[in-house]
């Protein structure tokens, strides 16, 4: 990520969560989060990496869960809310100053990767399915949560299905269109894909 791209992250960073599905501040959509989540991951204590974690909101959600997580984030602003996130939540959450598109890990150490809202922004999502499918430990989860938003950016459930199925076999989608996950109701495409081994 450019220098500012990164600034970009840096200055909204402050007022990042205050959108309903950022900050998970509601309890409501807190809840939606969790018991969304909570299915398609493997059992606590696997570790999970959270792709572009941002302010750390589902790092810490779900370090509260009891999950070894780590969190890998390219701005410094977002990393210092994360930080005072998982501090407030009385978690310990590692996270990582690192590129999504190349997590500075080594590989097959995570039982899941996790991403929200990433993938569609990368300038070679294919490259990028490779770089994460090598973090994860056999029989590993890949979780995107994506989007194709009204204002036409994003990545389709179709085409996000298709990259995936080029390198795994099983790519399952659940759209998201319960509006307590985003504190309000939504008309554009919003979906989970799962990718179990």
């Amino acid at each position: 990520m450019g220098e500012d791209t990164r600034g970009i992250w840096d200055a909204h960073a402050a007022t990042f969560d205050d959108e309903a599905d950022h900050g998970l501040r509601d309890p409501a959509v807190r809840a939606a989060w969790a018991a969304l989540l909570s299915p398609v991951l493997p059992p606590a204590p696997a570790a999970v990496l959270d792709v572009g974690c941002g302010t750390g909101s589902i790092a810490t959600l779900l370090a509260e869960a009891g999950y070894g997580v780590h969190g890998v984030d390219s701005s410094p602003g977002m990393l210092d809310v994360a930080r005072d996130k998982a501090a407030r939540h009385a978690v310990a959450v590692d996270l990582v100053l690192g590129d999504a598109a190349d997590p500075p890990f080594e590989a097959a150490r995570f039982d899941v990767v996790l991403t929200r809202h990433v993938l569609w922004a990368l300038p070679d999502p294919g490259a990028v399915l490779d770089r994460w499918i090598a973090l994860l430990r056999p029989g590993g989860s890949l979780v995107l949560i994506e989007g194709r938003w009204s204002t036409g950016a994003g990545i389709t459930a179709a085409d996000c299905v298709s990259l995936v199925r080029g390198r795994r076999e099983q790519a399952d989608v659940r759209l998201l269109t319960d509006e307590a996950l985003w504190g309000k109701p939504v008309t554009d495409e919003r979906y989970l894909l799962l990718s179990r081994v």
